[in-house]
């Protein structure tokens, strides 16, 4: 959210509520805020005249806008895994801090947010001055961070959390996130695919786009942290982003979504709590120049949305500008074919103000225009008809514009937020006489409106090429695939036609996994699309894995998407063993439980699975299932999972990690477990060069040893 930043490209790319840049990034959990003069004349005399805020509340609300933001988080992952992360926090830190004292201050325990669902959404005014005061709350940061590092909790302003809410996702859509970076609304959408854990490949998938190509770094590493293989990120322009194929029984026809994220760029006076430079930096010609950008997005989003499909405006600005004359704009043009949803019952306890009928316009220089026709014509090319409202008395209310939901920040201490929710009821007025899709009808179609700037940036990215590495889907007769098959016993409904590789040459590195559907998206539109990143990573290549009889090692990443599938190499453990695996550096075989044990023995050295299985009889273990990627060598076992991964898990199964105010260990490990850190029985491992900004993730092996050694590690 936020100004858009004019090296960003045309577009700007997506928010999460506000402009999640350096500054929001080195704020931290619960950080100060750098002093300033709070003081806009020009904006507190525009809302007021625009009468956004209800009579008597204005100074009310102008006093919320100058206090900080309280920090906010979201619990994130799977539905079992957040349970989990929810009754830690709950159980262990929350009833810690409620009957703490700081210098004669009673501590104010984090408050879940009434509206968002089963608990997973928290706020506090707790600031890092406090958080170093207490060990305890020295606990409760290093949690927050840790658990944030591996994506098990988010740092989100409440109001970005309320669209993907508001979209109402189920597994099967096909989900268009049109201005996604930095990613926050986009994991949301990957977790509601996959409400379901048992089901390894949702039939939906999420196609996240961002214009800036560097904010799609961002936004693949916020996506890649949920390990789904249905999830693409694609860089284009969202204005003109290309209408996909698909080919369905043998025909090819268009791409149509079920449901659309519409966040668009904005003014992002919304977010003056956070980003305060827009305090200074506020003027009204922020929003005429941004109207137009507005609405082409949200043009564009309605062209794609399937018929009976839901898309969700929103912008982190209060003016109407941006918002209602947006939404009326795109109710004018769709000539029925749109209608605005009443969404006031979807969150419950959620405060909001309805969408306003009637709004004015105002310069920088002051000069307020109630109408287009009191517009002088040398103003008509900053100053548009379709920013003021309809004329029609019944074709205004006939819109509905009250539906619109507007969240002010004094109401429930948050951000300001503005968002609408449109269903499509039939095809749009220039699309409604659909030809019979053939590849030559879609090229003529692209040669149509908005479609020849799409045509020619798409011819623009041909002639230089894209950097991106290619996306190779292995074929069923694979040779990979047979030593593969064997060494981990594959069920026979193993969906070798999703697997793919980053290379046309040379050996295969990495393996990684993609859902049908997304199969079908890429096969269909590589010369449409310009792919970042896409699939998850489920096979690594060892050196010399050949002479254990399979020259691929399991992946962490993409363990849970393999799970259902593997019916060998599979040793079930105890909450003991998970301890035991995570604590130690090469534990002996003999130092798993008896039943543990007797798995490993009868395995030949390689990579395994470690999985643990909730106990329902035992309510203080872990209610969710454990996997993890191993190996076993010729005396020892090893687990082999990422740093942060590590820890949650460990804390899962009740074992704290934590390090002293001086970053030393309490009670760490001695200095011959340091100094064999590097031992390990896994064959040498090679580094894929073109997959570097995938590396934070991979270094499971020795460096992974080391940070076992950098922590505290006590059973509580």
């Amino acid at each position: 959210m936020g100004k858009r930043n004019r090296n960003r490209g045309r577009n700007g790319g997506g928010r999460d509520g506000g402009a999640e840049g350096k500054s929001d990034r080195d704020s931290g959990w619960g950080a100060g805020y750098a002093d300033i003069i709070k003081e806009n004349k020009l904006f507190e005399q525009y809302y007021q005249e625009l009468k956004i805020v209800p009579e008597g509340e204005f100074e009310e609300f102008m006093e919320a806008m100058r206090e900080p933001l309280p920090a906010t988080i979201r619990i994130t992952g799977y539905k079992s895994h957040a349970k989990e992360i929810l009754h830690t926090l709950k159980e262990k830190y929350f009833k810690d801090i409620q009957d703490l004292e700081i210098d004669g201050q009673k501590i104010e325990a984090p408050q879940a947010l009434s509206w968002y669902p089963d608990e997973q959404a928290w706020h506090t005014n707790m600031s890092r001055k406090i958080l170093r005061k207490s060990p305890l709350l020295e606990k409760f940061h290093q949690f927050l961070v840790s658990e944030t590092e591996c994506g098990n909790i988010s740092r989100q302003e409440a109001v970005s959390m309320i669209p993907p809410l508001l979209l109402k996702i189920e597994p099967h859509h096909k989900i268009l996130d049109m201005c996604a970076a930095p990613g926050s609304k986009t994991a949301q959408l990957i977790e509601m695919l996959h409400s379901d854990m048992d089901v390894p490949f949702p039939e939906g998938f999420v196609i996240a786009n961002d214009v800036d190509n560097k904010r799609c770094y961002l936004l693949v590493h916020q996506a890649k942290r949920l390990n789904s293989p249905c999830i693409m990120v694609v860089n284009h322009d969202a204005s003109c982003i290309p209408r996909l194929m698909v080919e369905q029984n043998g025909t090819k026809d268009v791409l149509f979504y079920d449901r659309v994220l519409c966040d668009v760029p904005c003014s992002g006076d919304g977010t003056m709590r956070k980003n305060i430079d827009v305090w200074k930096k506020w003027t009204t010609s922020n929003s005429l120049h941004l109207h137009g950008l507005q609405l082409r997005i949200a043009v564009r989003g309605v062209e794609q949305l399937a018929v009976s499909g839901r898309m969700v405006y929103s912008t982190c600005s209060l003016n109407p500008i941006e918002d209602e004359a947006v939404i009326a704009s795109l109710l004018e043009k769709s000539e029925g074919a749109l209608e605005l949803v009443d969404a006031s019952a979807d969150l419950p306890g959620l405060k909001y103000m309805p969408g306003i009928t009637s709004w004015k316009l105002m310069t920088k220089e002051g000069q307020w225009y109630s109408d287009w026709s009191e517009v002088p014509t040398n103003r008509h090319t900053q100053i548009r008809p379709t920013m003021f409202p309809p004329t029609d008395p019944e074709k205004l209310q006939s819109m509905k514009l009250e539906r619109c939901m507007r969240i002010l920040p004094h109401h429930q201490n948050t951000g300001g937020f503005f968002v609408a929710v449109l269903m499509k009821k039939g095809p749009m007025p220039w699309n409604r006489r659909q030809p019979k899709v053939t590849v030559d009808s879609v090229k003529i179609a692209n040669l149509i409106g908005l479609n020849v700037l799409c045509l020619l940036l798409t011819c623009k990215m041909k002639l230089f090429g894209f950097k991106e590495d290619p996306f190779v889907f292995l074929t069923e007769d694979d040779p990979v695939f047979p030593p593969i098959q064997t060494f981990y016993n594959l069920s026979s409904d193993f969906p070798k036609l999703n697997v793919l590789t980053r290379t046309h040459e040379g050996k295969k590195r990495h393996l990684y996994m993609v859902s049908k559907e997304l199969r079908n998206v890429l096969l269909n539109n590589s010369e449409r699309m310009k792919v970042i990143n896409t699939g998850v990573k489920v096979w690594s290549r060892n050196n010399d894995g050949e002479q254990f009889g399979c020259a691929f090692r399991l992946a962490q990443e993409g363990i849970y998407t393999l799970n259902p599938y593997i019916r060998a190499r599979v040793i079930n453990i105890s909450v003991e063993d998970v301890k035991v695996l995570l604590t130690e550096e090469n534990p002996f075989l003999s130092r798993l439980g008896e039943d543990a044990h007797a798995q490993a023995k009868k395995l030949e050295m390689g990579s395994i699975v470690l999985r643990y299985q909730p106990d329902l009889k035992d309510p203080d273990a872990p209610q969710c299932p454990i996997e993890l990627c191993g190996w076993r060598g010729k005396t020892s076992i090893r687990a082999f999972v990422p740093r942060n991964e590590r820890l949650h898990y460990l804390r899962m199964v009740g074992v704290e990690v934590f390090k002293d105010k001086q970053g030393k260990k309490e009670g760490g490990a001695s200095e011959s477990q340091e100094g064999n850190a590097e031992n390990t029985e896994e064959p040498g491992q090679e580094e894929d060069t073109a997959e570097q900004e995938q590396s934070d993730t991979e270094q499971n092996g020795s460096a992974q040893s080391k940070t076992n050694n950098s922590e505290d590690v006590s059973s509580t």
